[in-house]
């Protein structure tokens, strides 16, 4: 890993860490990289920062840079869920009612998207 900054744990027992000024990475539970999501999706990232994976086990992903959230589900594109009203996302949760909670650090406050 190359500055590793946020992980989360995956429902199959692995865990996504995300990588400053770089890629995010999927690990097995065996400790062994499954894939990059840069390779994976084709997805160039600015900066990404907090990752998260939701009930469906779809990575979630915010990029500081482009103030974006990407949710990155087990087949087909990508989806960008939220591409403004960040300043400078970073820490990240998923409920299980379907809320993502973003730590916008810019504004000193949380929110929290539907």
């Amino acid at each position: 890993l190359q500055g590793p900054r946020y992980i989360s744990s995956v429902p199959s027992g692995g865990f996504v860490v995300s990588e400053e000024c770089g890629d995010v990475k999927v690990f097995m539970s065996s400790c062994n990289l499954l894939c990059s999501l840069s390779s994976k999706y084709g997805h160039q990232f600015g900066n990404p920062a907090g990752v998260c994976v939701d009930t469906n086990g779809s990575i979630l992903v915010a990029d500081e840079q482009r103030r974006t959230v990407h949710l990155f589900p087990e087949h087909g594109p990508p989806i960008c869920l939220v591409s403004t009203g960040l300043q400078r996302p970073a820490g990240m949760a998923c409920s299980s009612s379907g809320h993502l909670f973003v730590a916008d650090t810019m504004e000193n406050c949380v929110k929290v998207f539907k």
